[in-house]
């Protein structure tokens, strides 16, 4: 029996988006490029360099994203959202969400100690 693939989060994106408000915006990587709600950085296009402007401005979106993508690796590390689930698939959610309250906890208590310091 094959494994069904996860959907990409672009694919997610997309299949949700009606369910978004339309003010909100969103921060994204270049896989997302295209996509009106979704800020983007630019792309080095073919035989040429970005302008030092262009690099700046991805330079500070990327210094944006970066907290994100340090949590998503964070929950990674319990495996649940980066392996199969090999529980019963309605106790799905309820996992997903006690490993992201864990990552929670453990943020906010490092947080809290290193301004006790």
């Amino acid at each position: 029996m094959k494994d069904r693939l996860a959907p990409s989060d672009i694919t997610l994106f997309r299949n949700n988006r009606k369910t978004l408000d339309t003010k909100q915006r969103f921060l994204g990587d270049k896989a997302y490029i295209g996509e009106a709600l979704i800020t983007t950085p630019d792309k080095k296009p073919k035989k040429a360099e970005l302008s030092e402007t262009q690099k700046s401005e991805n330079k500070k979106l990327s210094s944006r994203r970066i907290f994100v993508e340090h949590l998503i690796c964070r929950v990674k590390i319990f495996r649940v959202a980066s392996d199969r689930f090999r529980l019963a698939r309605h106790r799905y959610s309820q996992v997903l969400k006690t490993v992201c309250g864990l990552v929670r906890l453990h943020l906010n208590a490092s947080f809290i100690l290193s301004h006790d310091i």
